[in-house]
Formats: structure tokens, sequence, C-alpha cells
């Protein structure tokens, strides 16, 4: 009865052997996984900041285009009707100095 007990045993270790293998493998795939999917992750948000980037700049150079046509605009207004530009300018000044006195 001893041989079948100490038969037991030795599967019973070899199986959990085995078992304690196969988690082993486990955890050391996942774990190369995640290192896998941190460097794509770290890829992808350095290419997101690239596009972010990119389309600020984009919309940097259109405001700037867009304030030169204003102050192109503004200019042409200005020797047209310079009578007219000394009128609103004499006006906001008006305005913003009984703005600022009501403190």
């Amino acid at each position: 009865m001893a041989t079948a007990s100490s038969a037991n045993t030795a599967s019973t270790t070899t199986s959990k052997e085995k078992e304690l293998a196969a988690s082993k493998a486990a955890v050391s795939d996942a774990y190369e996984k995640l290192l896998e999917a941190k460097s794509h992750f770290k890829l992808a948000a350095e290419a997101a900041g690239v596009d972010l980037k990119h389309d600020a700049v984009e919309q940097m150079i259109k405001g700037r285009e867009k304030a030169e046509v204003l102050s192109a605009q503004a200019s042409s207004y200005m020797k047209e009707k310079p009578l007219a530009t000394l009128g609103i300018a004499f006006v906001a000044g008006f305005v913003i100095s009984q703005v600022l006195s009501r403190k």
C-alpha cells in the first residue's frame, strides 16, 4: 500500500509541476504581450502628438492669413474714408473712457 500512495504522491507532484510550468509560461507570454502593447501605445501617442502639432501649425497659419486679410481691409478702408475712420476712433475712445471712468 505504501507503493500506491507514493505513486499517487509522485503523480500529484508531477501534475503540480506541470501546472506551475504552464502558469509560468502563461505569465511570461502575458508580460511579453504587455511590453509589446506598451511600445505600440507609445508609438501611437507619439504619432498623435505629431498630428496635433501639425494641425496646430496649420490653424496658426490660417489665423495669420486671416489677420493679414483683415489688416489689409482695414488699411484700405482707412485710406478710402479717413474722416469716417477718425469718427469711429473718436467714438470708440469716448466709450472706453466712459466705461473706465465709472469705477
